[in-house]
């Protein structure tokens, strides 16, 4: 008798998940959580922001890190101080913000 192993995992939701189409999924994950004590930070801000200009899920990622209240990290392009000046303003939706900036 044979026990197949597969069948104690649950399965997988079948949607894609914007993840897999993230810029950022082969990048180093330390990248995004820069350690502002040290000298590097700005240069690692500046990367991993780089990344995100190029991404094209992430205005899906910054609307999630808001939804979910991501507190670290860069997430969609915004770091945490930007993504809590945007969470104060209220007036605008993430993505509309990110569409207004590829405009200016």
């Amino acid at each position: 008798m044979s026990t197949s192993t597969s069948a104690a995992r649950p399965a997988r939701d079948l949607r894609p998940d914007w993840r897999d189409a993230a810029a950022c999924r082969e990048a180093d994950p330390e990248l995004f959580f820069p350690d502002v004590a040290l000298r590097s930070a700005r240069s690692q801000v500046k990367t991993a922001k780089l990344i995100c200009r190029g991404c094209p899920v992430s205005a899906t990622c910054l609307n999630w890190a808001l939804a979910s209240g991501q507190e670290a990290g860069i997430w969609g392009g915004l770091t945490e101080d930007e993504r809590h000046r945007l969470h104060r303003r209220g007036l605008l939706s993430a993505s509309h913000r990110l569409t207004m900036r590829g405009k200016s």
